[in-house]
């Protein structure tokens, strides 16, 4: 009876898989695809999707196939044929649906589905609402779909055909696949929101195949949107315009292709296309509720450099009258591009295709599918969330959950390919010690080189500087192997042209993880640069060169011990409170008199806070510390340092106050513009050493050719080196790049166009002796052109400096600079 039982069930398999079948539905007079045509059989409706294919595993005897402006057509299929290409005929008319105009009912449904949004956007029309969700990504390949031959290579001489070699790449991928998955990640996760607080992602559950640590980064990538009536959609980190943005009908069009039910409700199917030729083209289809215009459904598409579609599906809540999200898919398979495209670094790569005629590769099968279903909604209950500064929180736990925690979340057990995955690839990272080199890239791209308990500073190790010459050096800080709640840090260097060794030392002990809170201790015997502005707060960033003091030549020494605390305890923000006991000993000929009392070595004692608040910036809280995992301008940063007499044998009282703030617009065009604005007010008795000289880059040479060097980032290229100091003064840079485009191409263009304006002014000048200078009363401008990046990370630079500071010599006026960035990934 077991047997007959699975021969019927073999049977079944085989008859279904002899039946089933796959129809392209296109436009008869130009061959292209028709998306979401309407496709009837056995009484059932179903949609093709956006390239009009439809998989049918039970066709009826007769199919009909219909789309608006179309005519109908049907047809039966035929025993043992599997594809289909269906051509429509266009009715005579045009359709003018997809015409923007006053009398297109898809505009007016439209309309009335942005005008109802606050009704129908779950975060608009509720007051709290808390679910969980769980979210599974792979990245693999149908094994079906691949054939598994061994195939020979030839080459064609004039001789004829020659064997080359044989090529069995498909035959291993095809083994490969049936066993597993090429990758796999799950997520379990949290969801909460109220009006005054927002939305927090709380994970409960993480897991990457091959790591016994997450990879964080990944965890904060915005893969899709959260909300399909946002007003700009993301989709794998790049913005699209959305299309129930309130200017959407600035930048689609809508045409209405049918009415389907949607969870028993009577739904407008509205397809829409960017008005606009550009690279980024989000198409799809949206089902809108024919009674209260809310998403029922939607689906959008992006096909360029990859194939991208993002489905949203909701159920109506019949409770909150309210189209809730339900789960959502994406799905990423290869695109039209000339270039591979790597996915998320280095870890998932597609060989881009290229030629429709050309034999298919095993790449050419693989995609990313990633599945999200969430359950256990509760809506419009008292709801207070914690630590709302950071909107995705991580917890300690999540990375180590049993077997038996993720069943009672999965949807479906795993299969036996899943399963395998995670033993195939734990036993890959280990062998090939994936994990280690994953922290080891992320310290060097902070630049540090792990050995052992100690973190090797890569930026001690060699500089230069005119006054320095070449300063060699070696320095670090302890890691978590040495302690965890506590560190140390220090360097050594020297420098070859003065000849002096310099060094610094310190310890600090952590006071809290979740705010990642330090206190601290060091001492430092160093060269600084004179007039420099730096917020203590700025992050640390490691250059494998860094441009500008390469050509300084006016430092001073200080020596100095400082006590601190650093935390990120207020609410997006870090700060650093410092105490600091220092002698300055200036290294070229100055000397400063207050009062007529002239000193050429000095004391201070100062006390210093530093804050960087990002108030529009989301992080996330990881074990391993917090994360800024979306970006969002304006940045601020503020900085007062107060100097007393008399303390501590201090020889003068001043206060300082610094800040900058940072503005930033991306454009759904691909073009960028920035703002910069900083400024800073000294008063009281201020030594030029603590003063401003508002960055300049440029040499005191003759002829343009003989002052080209590295560009800063944000420096005056045309302001001459110790020109101008200031006790207060304000700077404002602007920045609007161009869309990169190619010459040809291993030579591509970002043209960046620049502005600065600086205006400043000095305070008792007369009490500052020895170095000759200028003064900023008059206002600074410089303007000019960049070219990043040009050819392996070199670019050019061209400035031009007018106004009231403009120089008699023409040429004198002109700066032209070489960049070079360095993409580490």
């Amino acid at each position: 009876m077991r047997i007959l039982t699975l021969l019927l069930f073999f049977f079944t398999l085989t008859s279904q898989a002899q039946t089933a079948i796959t129809i392209k539905v296109k436009d008869a007079g130009s061959n292209a695809p028709l998306p979401f045509a309407t496709i009837e059989s056995n009484g059932k409706s179903f949609i093709t999707d956006v390239d009009g294919k439809l998989a049918l595993d039970k066709p009826g005897k007769t199919i009909t196939i219909s789309y608006t402006g179309y005519g109908e057509q049907k047809f039966s299929p035929e025993k043992g044929k599997r594809f289909y290409t269906i051509k429509l005929q266009p009715y005579t008319e045009e359709l003018k649906e997809v015409v923007v105009n006053a009398s297109n009912p898809a505009n007016e449904i439209i309309g009335r589905a942005i005008r109802r949004k606050p009704m129908n956007d779950p975060q608009q029309k509720l007051e709290s609402f808390r679910y969980k969700t769980y979210d599974r990504l792979i990245v693999t390949a149908n094994p079906d779909s691949i054939s598994g031959k061994i195939d020979s290579v030839f080459t064609y001489e004039r001789a004829g055909r020659v064997f080359q070699k044989i090529d069995s790449s498909g035959f291993k991928f095809k083994k490969i696949i049936d066993k597993q998955h090429l990758y796999q990640t799950e997520k379990v996760s949290e969801f909460k929101f109220n009006k005054e607080q927002g939305l927090k992602e709380d994970v409960l559950a993480t897991r990457m195949a091959g790591f016994k640590k997450p990879l964080y980064e990944f965890i904060g990538l915005k893969l899709q949107s959260y909300s399909v009536y946002s007003n700009k959609i993301d989709l794998f980190e790049t913005k699209y315009a959305g299309p129930l943005a309130y200017d959407a009908l600035q930048y689609y069009n809508y045409s209405i292709l049918d009415t389907v039910l949607v969870d028993n409700r009577s739904t407008y199917m509205v397809y829409f296309v960017p008005k606009r030729n550009s690279k980024k083209k989000l198409k799809g289809l949206l089902y809108i509720d024919r009674n209260n215009y809310g998403v029922a459904k939607a689906v959008l598409r992006v096909k360029n450099m990859l194939d991208i579609t993002s489905t949203h599906y909701f159920t109506f809540e019949e409770g909150q009258q309210l189209w809730f999200p339900d789960k959502k898919t994406l799905q990423i398979v290869k695109g039209n591009n000339k270039e591979d495209i790597k996915i998320l670094g280095e870890t998932i790569k597609f060989d881009a295709v290229t030629n429709d005629k050309r034999k298919k590769e095993s790449s050419d099968y693989v995609y990313l599918l990633s599945e999200s279903s969430n359950f256990e909604k509760e809506f419009n209950i008292p709801l207070t969330i914690r630590r709302t500064a950071v909107a995705i929180e991580i917890r300690d736990e999540a990375t180590n959950r049993p077997e038996e925690y993720w069943n009672k979340f999965r949807t479906d057990t795993l299969d036996a390919r899943s399963h395998k995955t995670y033993i195939a690839l734990d036993s890959i990272v280990a062998k090939d010690n994936w994990e280690q080199r994953i922290i080891l890239g992320r310290k060097i791209v902070n630049g540090y080189l792990p050995v052992g308990a100690f973190d090797i500073d890569l930026r001690q190790i060699a500089k230069y500087n005119n006054y320095e010459g070449f300063r060699l050096g070696i320095g670090g800080i302890t890691n978590d192997r040495f302690l965890e709640i506590f560190r140390l840090s220090g360097y050594g260097a020297y420098g070859t042209k003065d000849g002096q060794f310099k060094y610094s030392f310190g310890g600090a002990l952590r006071l809290g993880n979740f705010s990642n809170s330090w206190v601290g201790v060091s001492y430092t015997d160093d060269v600084k640069e004179i007039g420099s502005t730096s917020f203590a707060t700025d992050k640390r960033v490691f250059k494998i060169y860094d441009p500008r003091p390469i050509n300084i030549s006016t430092f001073y020494n200080h020596q100095t011990w400082m006590g601190y605390i650093e935390t990120k305890i207020i609410p997006k923000t870090e700060s650093m409170w410092q105490v600091t006991r220092s002698r300055i000993d200036p290294k070229f000929d100055y000397t400063y008199a207050p009062n007529g009392d002239p000193f050429t070595v000095f004391h201070l004692t100062t006390a210093s806070v530093a804050l960087q608040w990002n108030p529009f910036s989301d992080f996330m809280q990881t074990p391993i510390g917090r994360l800024e995992t979306e970006k969002r301008f304006p940045k601020f940063a503020i900085q007062y340092t107060q100097s007393v007499a008399g303390l501590l044998d201090s020889d003068f009282t001043f206060g300082k106050l610094d800040f900058r703030a940072e503005f930033e617009q991306k454009y759904l065009n691909g073009q960028k513009t920035a703002a910069l604005i900083q400024t800073g007010i000294a008063v009281g008795n201020t030594p030029l050493t603590h003063l401003y000289s508002t960055s300049p880059n440029n040499l005191d040479k003759d002829g343009v050719l003989e002052r080209i060097t590295l560009a800063g980032k944000n420096s005056f290229e045309t302001m001459y080196f110790n020109e101008f100091f200031s006790s207060q003064y304000m700077m404002v840079q602007l920045k609007h790049g161009l869309t990169r485009f190619t010459i040809f191409r291993a030579l591509k263009l970002s043209p960046m166009l620049v502005t600065r304006f600086a205006w400043g002014n000095m305070e008792k000048k007369e009490e500052h002796i020895g170095l000759q200078y200028n003064t900023l009363e008059k206002g600074y401008y410089e303007s000019g052109l960049e070219f990043n990046e040009i050819f392996k990370g070199l670019g050019l630079s061209a400035f031009y400096r007018y106004g009231p500071y403009h120089l008699p010599y023409f040429d004198r006026n002109i700066s032209v600079k070489v960049s070079f960035v360095l993409n580490l990934f």
